[in-house]
């Protein structure tokens, strides 16, 4: 009789005599999840960098003083996009890791940043550290939405990863405003550092995204047809007209709701370049309801995101940008009706969750409309553009003090002009011409009227 040689069971022995129990498994965190985690750290320092300046010199200065130091800013915010667009991203999308590297290094200067402002609260070069931080977001934006599709598994996951991106950031963020309020109310300086620390632990969490190419090569003539296609050039600039509104929005209310004619001056510098003001309690109530209206924002970017899924089996996802247009559109029109200020946080909710939902259908479409075309690099192009028309249209508020109503329908025109136009351009295609962008209809429309 053979004798039969004894097997270890599995979970016992010891040093290298040590067999794992079958049931073992190493548990790997994917590439995409790791993205997650840093862009909930980087939503959660954002957080914590509105609420530190929510009572600071940034917000507590007459408007009219605030006009030019933040049209100086917007315009030099310029600058760093059309770079990025033109000669930094394609050399960045080209390199192992490029955009990794830009993540990481993005992460760290919003650290930096905030831990000088820490001595600048009172001081007016706040004002460029604000505009540098919001610059630095507005890249990070572009940046992640080139990473993502090199870190799913499918491009038919694209969507869906984007909006849990989406859910991830608005849920974090708003927990992280929390305990950044209750550092707020020992000192701004406190929730400033709590921020910094946030974004240093976002860089240590870049330093693990694998070095991936978001595009080796030159773009083929094969991709540069296909995003060139009719559907896809007009989709871009109804989306660019989304992303517009929601610039113009935000500096709009941010100059109505701090109402000069309701301001109490509390105090000037020694050189008298800036006037402290303190807002009484009435419709506008200054600081305190653009903080409002900026969590309002969050909100419904949040209720954007979570109705991705269930929006995008729609069958025509074209339909979803002419709805977010018109959304824009009935949301402007009744704050010019109104102009309250229940209706003026309602427009910063409605047009926020139109930019989330039109979002999701804008990539919906290049999906479908450019599957050879490498997304990463045209994702990048593509928000890089839509990022620049957040500052053109945040500019003309700035620029100009129009009165509340004239704002109002200034964003309802753009939503209702929008949606008709685009909504023609798709009639056109369905009847096989070939329709201009929607940004070129509204031009050849205006110069005819006139």
């Amino acid at each position: 009789m053979t004798e039969l040689t004894e097997q270890p069971l599995p979970g016992r022995g010891r040093g290298k005599n040590y067999v794992p129990p079958k049931h073992q498994h190493h548990f790997q965190v994917s590439p995409f999840t790791r993205l997650v985690r840093v862009h909930a750290l980087m939503a959660a320092g954002e957080a914590a960098m509105a609420v530190a300046l929510a009572d600071s010199l940034f917000l507590s200065i007459t408007p009219g003083e605030a006009r030019g130091r933040v049209l100086l800013f917007l315009g030099v915010s310029f600058a760093p996009f059309l770079i990025l667009a033109k000669f930094i991203g394609p050399v960045i999308d080209r390199m192992p890791g490029g955009r990794r590297l830009l993540i990481l290094l993005i992460a760290a200067l919003r650290a930096i940043v905030m831990v000088l402002m820490v001595s600048q609260l009172d001081s007016l070069l706040l004002f460029p550290l604000a505009f540098v931080a919001m610059v630095l977001n507005k890249t990070y934006s572009v940046s992640k939405s080139a990473l993502v599709p090199a870190l799913i598994r499918s491009d038919n996951n694209l969507v869906e990863a984007n909006a849990k991106l989406g859910v991830t950031a608005g849920i974090v963020g708003f927990a992280a405003a929390i305990p950044a309020g209750i550092l707020s109310l020992i000192s701004s300086k406190a929730t400033l550092i709590f921020g910094a620390a946030i974004f240093a632990i976002a860089a240590l969490n870049a330093l693990r995204f694998p070095k991936q190419t978001v595009a080796r090569n030159e773009p083929a003539e094969l991709e540069v047809q296909e995003l060139r296609q009719p559907g896809v050039v007009i989709a871009v600039s109804a989306m660019s007209l989304v992303r517009a509104s929601v610039g113009f929005v935000f500096f709009h209310l941010a100059f109505w709701f701090a109402d000069p004619q309701r301001a109490e001056v509390v105090g000037t510098d020694t050189k008298g370049l800036w006037t402290q003001v303190k807002y009484h309690f009435g419709p506008q109530f200054g600081t305190m309801w653009f903080g409002i209206a900026v969590s309002m924002a969050a909100v419904g970017s949040l209720l954007g995101n979570l109705s991705a899924k269930r929006l995008n089996k729609l069958q025509r996802i074209e339909y979803l940008l002419v709805i977010a247009l018109a959304i824009i559109g009935v949301a402007g029109l009744l704050t010019a009706l109104t102009s309250v200020t229940i209706t003026a946080l309602l427009l910063m909710a409605l047009v926020n969750y139109a930019a989330a939902i039109g979002n999701m259908a804008f990539e919906s479409i290049v999906q479908r409309d450019a599957p050879d075309a490498n997304r990463g690099r045209a994702l990048a192009n593509y928000y890089t553009r839509f990022q620049l028309m957040w500052v053109a249209a945040g500019i003309i508020p700035v620029l100009l003090e129009l009165p509340g109503v004239v704002g109002f329908g200034i964003v309802a025109g753009i939503g209702f002009s929008g949606a008709l136009i685009y909504w023609v351009g798709l009639r056109q295609i369905a009847l096989g011409a070939e329709p201009a962008s929607v940004v070129a209809q509204l031009r050849q429309r205006f110069s005819r009227s006139r």
